[in-house]
């Protein structure tokens, strides 16, 4: 182990002590007791409300299904998936055990009245043993994405799901779509003993993996663990001591847990290396697991879940230097058109030393939007609506600054028609976010009466269209093709084009969108002088009566109602 590993330090032990000392899983455990001494003849599924005072309500869940077949259905199989929400691009479809999720689908309208009545401004706690608990997670994450969907519910309210020896309800994909948040993950409890044989059921079954935190419990102790690996293997190494455990088996953990009963104690570990195996020795120890190799091992899985949290990208840690960059730009935007020439042009042809400098602030921002956009697309759906929301206005004033240079040097190098072949996909899904954005805004005062554009000064704004100098390019393009050897049918379909070209520039222009720096030295002006020589009469044309007093359109003066 590295000096920066050494310094690791897993906490289930201590975690494990605070739960059990808070009192925390009395109350729950409790109502799952008097759920299971009533009858409930005719339902395969049944539940019990109680309010504790006026702030929490806790929601018990129990089944007459004893047992669960680990069989998965995978997501795109389900009818009506009510955890949809869970999908994202980079990770589309996850799987949920067959039976559980059966019992859900049969139970889904009165399940769908029981969300209804649960007030999602107080604290609410959804429990449940064996089956019932599993049929619990679901209903969580069900109460989640109800919660998701509102900006008025706070996080601090989010629920609190506590199982009591219950299966595993899904794969990979599930747990990574709830690892996604970290709010979500921290909503699952687990509580399970080694001797409960329901933990055998999916041990056969790689496909299955936890999520939330396991509180796991023996004679000689407890601890807690959120690292999916270590709780797997931990299952595997006592999953020879399963030797049958009736639901009063948590009864009596729950008892011992919250009187602070002295446990067993083994033979005390010899001390270990260091201070992240000292802390999985005490765990094992709890679980009166001798240690081996486990400890080794657990402590690799530890430390490769450290490093992948690492790793994990953070955004806001690096807008503060994406502004100072972006700030750069914006001096570099200046200061070439103090010199008379558009920035677009300078950083196409290097007029400056100091074009370099911005080719590396272009790679930074690039390599963060693309980092945001990635992580977005890893993102639950309602969670990435919400995140995207967050920098959206960040984004598009990027894409808007930033896109001109990557078209400046896709043609610089001689590509063509860069908008269907050379556009990266992060550009693309800013601009159908903006564009998605601005939809929801209409529709929102789609009653009321729409404004007349009204002239305004745009000296200092970007162009809105991320893509103009393409089609500028695509312009200057069709010229050529225009005056060379080209076929008739060719020359015929460029003029079309650049007909199309001039309609797009004036549109643009009349609702006041593009900067006024297209008129400095740029290519667009050389399009400009090269079009009026290839047109052999412009008369009419709405794009050259404006270029006849286009200084006036920068400070709002010229007036398009004329035209």
């Amino acid at each position: 182990m590295t000096q920066g590993t050494t310094q690791l330090f897993s906490g289930g032990f201590e975690t494990a002590s605070v739960v059990a000392s808070s009192g925390l899983l009395s109350p729950p455990w409790n109502l799952i007791a008097d759920l299971n001494s009533e009858t409930h003849p005719n339902e395969n599924l049944f539940w019990k409300r109680r309010s504790y005072g006026p702030d929490l309500t806790i929601i018990a869940f129990g089944t007459t299904q004893n047992h669960v077949q680990p069989d998965l259905l995978p997501s795109t199989e389900m009818m009506d998936n009510p955890f949809e929400f869970l999908c994202s691009k980079k990770n589309p479809s996850f799987s949920l055990n067959q039976s559980v999720m059966s019992l859900f689908n049969d139970n889904l309208q009165s399940l769908g009245q029981l969300k209804s009545q649960i007030d999602l401004k107080k604290p609410v706690i959804v429990t449940g043993h064996a089956v019932g608990g599993s049929l619990a997670s679901l209903f969580t994450l069900w109460l989640i994405e109800k919660m998701d969907s509102s900006d008025k519910h706070p996080l601090d309210k989010l629920p609190l799901c506590i199982t009591f020896g219950s299966p595993l309800v899904g794969d990979k994909s599930l747990q990574e779509a709830i690892a996604r948040s970290s709010n979500w993950n921290s909503c699952f409890l687990h509580v399970v003993h080694p001797r409960d044989p329901l933990l055998s059921t999916f041990n056969s079954n790689d496909s299955y993996r936890p999520f939330g935190t396991f509180l796991l419990c023996s004679d000689y102790g407890s601890t807690c663990s959120e690292n999916p690996d270590s709780i797997l293997r931990l299952f595997k190494e006592t999953s020879t001591l399963h030797q049958g455990l009736q639901i009063q088996g948590y009864g009596n953990i729950v008892e011992r847990l919250t009187s602070k009963w002295i446990w067993k104690d083994p033979d005390v570990p010899s001390i270990p290396q260091n201070l992240l195996q000292a802390s999985f020795a005490l765990q094992l120890q709890a679980l009166g697991l001798s240690q081996n190799n486990l400890v080794k091992d657990l402590e690799r899985q530890e430390v490769l879940l450290t490093l992948n949290k690492r790793k994990r990208f953070i955004p806001n840690k690096k807008l503060d230097d994406m502004k100072i960059y972006m700030a750069y730009l914006e001096w570099y935007k200046k200061t070439c058109k103090n010199s008379g020439r558009g920035y677009y042009d300078c950083y196409k042809n290097e007029w400056f030393p100091r074009d370099q400098d911005v080719v590396m602030y272009v790679r930074i921002l690039t390599n963060y939007w693309k980092d945001i956009v990635e992580e977005v697309a890893k993102q639950p759906q309602k969670e990435g609506k919400a995140f995207r929301t967050r920098w959206l206005y960040a984004g598009t004033n990027y894409r808007r600054m930033v896109e001109p240079l990557d078209i400046a040097q896709y043609y610089k190098e001689g590509g063509h028609d860069y908008i269907n072949l050379g556009r990266s996909e992060h550009y693309k899904q800013l601009q159908k976010w903006q564009e998605e954005d601005k939809k929801e805004e209409l529709k929102k005062e789609e009653d009321k009466k729409p404004e007349p554009i009204k002239p305004r000064n745009v000296q200092s704004i970007l162009t809105l269209d991320s893509c103009f100098w393409a089609h500028v390019e695509e312009a200057l393009t069709s010229l050529r093709k225009c005056k060379a050897g080209s076929s008739v049918a060719e020359k015929k379909e460029a003029t079309a084009k650049l007909d199309e070209f001039e309609d797009y520039v004036y549109r643009s222009l009349k609702n006041y969108s593009v900067s006024p720096e297209i008129f400095l030295e740029s290519s667009y002006m050389e399009w400009w002088k090269e079009y009026t020589r290839f047109k052999e009469s412009l008369h009419g044309s709405r794009l050259a009566n404006f270029m006849k007093n286009y200084a006036k359109y920068g400070d709002g003066e010229y007036d398009f109602s004329r035209e």
